[in-house]
């Protein structure tokens, strides 16, 4: 009889085994991991930032606005990915205030947790280029160099200062600029600039142009005095006005010297 019990009793524990078994491990595999948590809760706070500084440009799915007259007033993001919203707010070129002026460098509107919350977010509007990821160390300077000279130095000259483009636009200097945003504008081709994708410059000569970029913040000059590195023509245009007027007051020092013959009347 008590063997019967303690039989019928085990019998039963078993059989709720289960059922303990899936109430302490059903909510484990339903909550979301930890990670997950916060993607979620980082693409919230970039979407209601986005909702906030870009919808009225860009429009609340990310495909631009026309204004009324027929004019695009904000491009579409479907394209732009994580690389351009990178750019452009770690830059402070977004939000701007008039969408028809060029954007320009300034200091962030967003600070680091605000960028990082609104680039993920862009990033689910479509299927654009993500950041690269830029790497300097061991860079090749030659290379670089010869990437930058081959692709870059029309518009941003040999000495990264920037230089007129068309239409009243200007290619912006790039003393400022950070190896990730050299690499983003690569990728993205901000405004007038051509996109550069891995088939053309990849990876590995990404890493070398974006330290030659750092390099011309403080390159070596062994020809002499820099002046300001603008270029051969405003270089050459100051050693020749140094000359003239060193030729002038030679000139004017050398008549001081002659006697004077009065003429006898």
């Amino acid at each position: 009889m008590t063997a019967s019990i303690a039989i019928a009793r085990r019998h039963r524990a078993l059989a709720a085994l289960p059922v303990v078994v899936a109430a302490v491990v059903t909510p484990l595999l339903l909550r979301p991991a930890a990670g997950q948590e916060d993607d979620d809760a980082l693409l919230a706070e970039g979407r209601e930032l986005y909702e906030t500084g870009c919808s009225s440009c860009h429009g609340r799915d990310g495909r631009g606005v026309v204004a009324p007259d027929g004019s695009a007033r904000g491009p579409s993001l479907e394209n732009a990915g994580e690389a351009a919203a990178y750019f452009y707010l770690s830059t402070g070129r977004m939000p701007l205030a008039n969408s028809e002026d060029q954007p320009r460098r300034k200091e962030p509107a967003y600070d680091d947790e605000e960028i990082a919350a609104l680039v993920a977010y862009v990033g689910t509007l479509g299927d654009g280029p993500a950041i690269p990821d830029v790497d300097t160390t061991g860079a090749d300077l030659a290379t670089g160099g010869e990437i930058y000279r081959e692709d870059c130095q029309a518009c941003h000259s040999a000495s990264g200062s920037g230089g007129a483009l068309s239409y009243g636009r200007a290619a912006p200097g790039l003393a400022d600029a950070t190896p990730t945003e050299v690499g983003a504008a690569v990728r993205v081709g901000p405004g007038q600039m051509p996109v550069f994708g891995p088939e053309t410059i990849p990876d590995e000569e990404l890493n070398d142009l974006a330290a030659y970029v750092e390099y011309l913040r403080s390159p070596e000059d062994p020809g002499g005095l820099p002046i300001g590195r603008t270029g051969p023509i405003p270089e050459g245009f100051v050693a020749w006005l140094i000359g003239m007027v060193a030729l002038l007051a030679l000139v004017a020092w050398i008549g001081t010297r002659l006697p004077i013959r009065r003429r006898e009347s």
